[in-house]
């Protein structure tokens, strides 16, 4: 039985699927129970289980995918403009709902409420900008050199397999479903088990706005059953995934046995980089949202703190002085800034590495000595010093609200401590010298780079990583070109063509 929590949740969840009774499936515009194991769901704040749900399994893959062939069919066949009036719609209907949409993710996932009220609010936007590019995804005309007539075209793959992970389950739902459809795709949407609750109403409420049944299907179960049923559908032609580099590897092997390709969105250790010139006031509150907003649970979080040796000591203090006023918290309260960790899992794994970091000599200035909270998945933000950047916690992704700080002397020092990772997914720089701001951020190896600033992101702008963070892009017009193949088509307009090869029979001599 669920608890008062998840009676709460489910509670939240009826309006947009009437007679559900328990977290299910999304199919061509009926919701589904599934038939395999059970999923627990834990409430991050607590500790404690609140709801349990069936994975959907081998069956339900099957129904999805029949359900998404016909959808891409009925939403392909539409123009171009009525494509993206209904987008429209569908960001108008979003900003409708921020608040119970926002309450789903709250609650499940752990995160303060106003901070979910702003990422659903970013969803909306994600579908409105992508309405209007919905008819001016066009090809090219390419003057070959013959007489012919040579033009490309942008078509859908058809139907895309999209993998969402838990830190931000609606805020990626938008980011990678509206560019999929605005291209004329149908997806299959798979939440991580954890969190499937938000992607499921925003697939409900995009129906509702006119979105034809079947274009957004969402399947929730476990990566290993009902994801690898997905990846190995022959209706799936693309896989788009977020989360980890281990679990990426294995989506990315997957799909080469079936040559099609992927889009990888993977972890990072991003560096931010601080320079004794900097305004380190300025500095100071970048790197705390940088690092401890959604609890550090996120793939951009500037996790490794670069700080000139001059300014290292004053610069560690201030940050752990506002780190120890941050207030933490249950995710509903109004007052809270930093939430749990969203599971177990990664709860023990974040602890683990603080108490790595200290067998290995670093200190803690402010936060956590990597024991457990009385209640719930609570980590302290967190301030390590004295860190060099070959320790297990300066080339390990924390994934919580724990910072290393390792300090350099000189721009070229910083380039190379920023640019010694396997990942390459974000990193930053404070400086007052704009030529040094413009050649860090040339050198530094990341997809995506702030000058004076951190952890600003807008859906028209293109983001992705370099190396072990991934590759492709999700958003921009980057994202179309992801969602599209382009076909060359060749017309034949000499008045008499040349025949460089076979014969014409009953023509000529």
């Amino acid at each position: 039985m669920p608890t008062s929590l998840g009676q709460q949740l489910l509670a939240t969840l009826a309006p947009f699927f009437p007679d559900a009774k328990t977290v299910g499936s999304w199919i061509g515009g009926e919701y589904v129970a599934g038939a395999g194991d059970a999923i627990r769901l834990v409430d991050p704040a607590t500790g404690q289980e609140f709801l349990s749900y069936a994975d959907a399994g081998v069956d339900v893959v099957a129904k999805v995918t029949q359900a998404a062939v016909a959808g891409q069919t009925a939403w392909a066949a539409l123009s171009a403009a009525q494509r993206g009036r209904v987008m429209f719609e569908i960001g108008r209907v979003l900003r409708a709902h921020i608040e119970p949409l926002a309450q789903l993710e709250s609650l499940s996932v752990g995160k303060p409420i106003r901070d979910c009220r702003g990422e659903v609010t970013k969803v909306a936007e994600m579908f409105e900008y992508y309405a209007g590019w919905a008819d001016k995804l066009h090809g090219e005309v390419i003057p070959v050199p013959s007489g012919h007539l040579n033009y490309t075209r942008r078509e859908p793959f058809g139907v895309l397999l999209l993998i969402t992970p838990w830190n931000a389950p609606v805020f990626t739902c938008g980011w990678n479903v509206a560019p999929a459809i605005a291209a004329g795709n149908a997806v299959l949407l798979k939440p991580s088990e954890l969190t499937p609750l938000s992607s499921l109403a925003v697939a409900a409420l995009a129906e509702k706005a006119g979105l034809p049944k079947g274009v957004i299907n969402v399947i929730t179960g476990y990566g290993h059953t009902t994801g690898q049923a997905a990846i190995a559908s022959p209706v799936v032609k693309k896989v788009v995934f977020v989360g980890s580099p281990a679990t990426g590897g294995k989506i990315a092997a997957a799909s080469a046995q079936r040559g099609i390709p992927c889009v990888l969105e993977l972890g990072g250790k991003s560096a931010n980089i601080v320079f004794e010139d900097a305004d380190l006031a300025r500095a100071c509150v970048g790197a705390q949202s940088a690092i401890f907003a959604a609890a550090g649970q996120s793939c951009v979080a500037g996790s490794r703190l670069l700080v000139q040796r001059g300014v290292y000591d004053r610069f560690v203090a201030m940050l752990a002085e506002g780190a120890r006023r941050l207030r933490t918290g249950a995710p509903l309260s109004p007052d809270t800034e930093v939430g749990p960790i969203q599971n177990a899992k990664q709860y023990e794994h974040v602890l683990g590495m603080i108490r790595s970091g200290l067998r290995e000599g670093a200190e803690v200035v402010e936060g956590s000595d990597g024991k457990p909270a009385d209640q719930g998945y609570f980590v302290r933000p967190t301030v390590l010093k004295n860190v060099r950047n070959d320790m297990e916690v300066a080339r390990t992704e924390i994934f919580g609200p724990v910072v290393v700080a390792i300090p350099f002397d000189t721009e070229e020092e910083a380039i190379a401590i920023a640019n010694d990772s396997e990942f390459g997914l974000a990193g930053a720089v404070w400086t007052n010298n704009v030529a040094r701001a413009h050649r860090v951020a040339a050198q530094v190896k990341a997809g995506t780079f702030w000058i004076n600033t951190y952890k600003v992101i807008n859906v028209a702008s293109p983001f992705g990583g370099f190396d072990a963070s991934g590759y492709g892009r999700s958003s921009g017009t980057d994202a179309l070109h992801e969602y599209t193949q382009v076909k060359s088509v060749w017309v034949e307009t000499s008045a008499n063509p040349a025949v460089a090869f076979g014969y014409a029979p009953g023509i000529g001599a």
